[in-house]
């Protein structure tokens, strides 16, 4: 196997420790940087050029990539944040980085000293610390969601925090997005109990309020297609014509216009259309 693919199949990045463990030699090493099909990350890392570039600039900084950058690579949803957020060792003295966030807190989890990620749960441990509630909130469900991690094994995990304990005490698997957490926490806020992926005609939907009140939510990306519109607009006659009232919210009214979006559900209830006819 070649030294490119082996780095590929690891994140794209490796200390030259696990490179020679895995049998290659340091001519191989120096010949493939020389040649530059690899790159040469701080002494005695090596990547290839395609490897992340948030997680080249972590270990660049003496640390590796936790919190929302690495929870952007699993695959979960994360609030807009363009800074790279490392973890650095308790005696790593002080550690700077251009537009890094440096995380110092020990997560749960044991960790090989030269592991260029974290993992997950220590990702969320570091989520839970370094975002507001709600969007950890997000993040944690999210990984649920996907299926990253159980429910119960997130329960038996010795969270030494508060805020992990509370967010292991909320947090759900039936939110399919962040803009889903904070809808569900906007209709908490007000009383309104809602159950949430709910199959109806074949399909499941976001939230449903008693018998007959159904809420679809557009997160950011949706819709950057016709197609993708069109099919809503025919689920939502779909679902009208079996005599369900529905509402759709997108991702800016739940973020950044919460009262209103908590003002028309409130008006939907008074007016019975959760209701049974």
């Amino acid at each position: 196997m070649l030294l490119t693919e082996w780095l590929t199949r690891r994140d794209g990045i490796a200390h030259t420790s696990e490179i020679y463990a895995a049998g290659f030699t340091k001519h191989a090493i120096a010949a493939a940087v020389h040649r530059g099909g690899l790159a040469r990350v701080r002494r005695s890392w090596i990547a290839t050029h395609d490897c992340d570039p948030q997680l080249m600039a972590a270990i660049a900084a003496g640390g590796r990539l936790t919190c929302v950058s690495q929870a952007r690579r699993l695959g979960l949803w994360i609030p807009d944040d363009p800074l790279v957020h490392l973890v650095v060792p308790p005696g790593a003295g002080k550690t700077k980085a251009a537009d890094s966030r440096i995380h110092w807190s020990i997560g749960p989890a044991p960790v090989h000293e030269r592991a260029p990620v974290d993992p997950l749960i220590n990702v969320l441990h570091h989520v839970a610390r370094c975002l507001d509630s709600r969007p950890a909130l997000a993040v944690w469900e999210s990984a649920l969601n996907k299926k990253l991690i159980a429910p119960a094994v997130l329960e038996r995990v010795r969270w030494r925090g508060n805020r992990e304990k509370r967010l292991c005490g909320v947090a759900t698997a039936l939110s399919d997005s962040g803009v889903e957490t904070e809808f569900r926490l906007l209709m908490k806020a007000i009383g309104i109990s809602i159950r949430q992926q709910v199959w109806i005609d074949g399909h499941p939907v976001d939230a449903v309020i008693g018998d007959r009140l159904i809420v679809q939510l557009d997160g950011f990306e949706h819709h950057s297609t016709a197609a993708a519109r069109r099919r809503d607009i025919e689920a939502d006659a779909r679902l009208r014509l079996r005599g369900y009232s529905v509402l759709r919210f997108d991702y800016y009214q739940v973020f950044f216009q919460p009262e209103l979006v908590q003002s028309i559900m409130l008006g939907a209830v008074a007016q019975g259309l959760h209701l049974a006819a």
